[in-house]
Order: structure tokens, then C-alpha cells, then sequence
């Protein structure tokens, strides 16, 4: 069963990591702290953009619960 999910959360990981390296550089907090050219406006998500940012939710969410998973699995 441990092996399992070790197997099962480096997976996770990979795509969590895959997940955000896709993600636009400029959006969201990075361009905040980068600075953005220009006057910043408010845009929402769409397509495939929020099919990504949603996905790397869930991977996150998900990478946690089997951390803790891992933790209490003898």
C-alpha cells in the first residue's frame, strides 16, 4: 500500500509541476511582483487557460492529501 502511493503522489507531482510551468508567466501573482507594463487590467480565465488553473488545483489538493496519506499508512 506505501508503495503505492508513493507511486500515486510522484505522478501527482509531476503533473502538479507540469500543471504550473504551463500556466501564463505573466499572470496572476508573478506579474504583481514582476511588474507588468502598462495598465493592469482584470481578465478572467477562459479555455484552456481555466481548465489548467483548475487543474492545478486539484493536483495541489490532491499532492497534500496523499502527503498526509503517507504520513499515518504503516
Amino acid at each position: 500500500m506505501k508503495t503505492f502511493l508513493t507511486i500515486f503522489q510522484a505522478v501527482v507531482s509531476v503533473l502538479f509541476i507540469l500543471s504550473v510551468l504551463v500556466q501564463q508567466k505573466d499572470s496572476g501573482f508573478s506579474g504583481a511582483i514582476g511588474g507588468q507594463s502598462g495598465a493592469t487590467v482584470q481578465t478572467t480565465k477562459r479555455g484552456a487557460e481555466k481548465v489548467v488553473a483548475r487543474a492545478s488545483i486539484v493536483l495541489a489538493i490532491l499532492f497534500v492529501l496523499l502527503s498526509l496519506a503517507h504520513i499515518f499508512v504503516i
